[in-house]
């Protein structure tokens, strides 16, 4: 018996980092359709734009961009449809307390596939970041690459 070789799926939103200060980070399945994850696995997932919010009890992402399968037929998806996040009735309450202070949102962060093939999300509640935050995080980064280069 031959086992699959599964190639690591792990779609990062870099923008999040440098827009948004995390306040904690939660990891949620998501519910997909059968040629959605079949394009993930492909890797055509693009979370730029994405957002998450909280919609009767319920945590949904919208305009999470999975492209339709290449070799999908009239049953594929559509790429930008919303889509229901599976999360712990306690998580799901702790965001919504979270969610009433204000500024605070929900960034999606990374899509990943589990080793057994699922789809997950990691989310955070975060903050935006003022325009002088994001200059001392360009300012940090810069002093880091420069460290590295000298060890080198």
């Amino acid at each position: 018996m031959a086992k699959s070789v599964q190639k690591s799926i792990n779609i990062e939103n870099k923008r999040a980092r440098f827009d948004y200060e995390w306040l904690d980070t939660f990891t949620a399945g998501l519910v997909l359709m059968g040629t959605e994850i079949k394009s993930i696995r492909e890797g055509a997932v693009g979370l730029v734009d994405s957002y998450a919010l909280m919609v009767d009890g319920e945590v949904w992402v919208k305009r999470l961009h999975i492209a339709p399968w290449r070799l999908g037929t009239h049953t594929n998806h559509l790429a930008l449809r919303d889509r229901k996040l599976l999360l712990k009735s306690t998580e799901i309450k702790k965001i919504d307390r979270a969610l009433k202070d204000a500024g605070v949102t929900m960034v999606p962060l990374r899509l990943f596939l589990t080793e057994r093939g699922l789809a997950k999300l990691e989310i955070a509640l975060a903050r935006g970041k003022k325009s002088h935050d994001k200059r001392e995080s360009i300012k940090s980064k810069d002093i880091q690459r420069e460290l590295s280069k000298e060890t080198f």
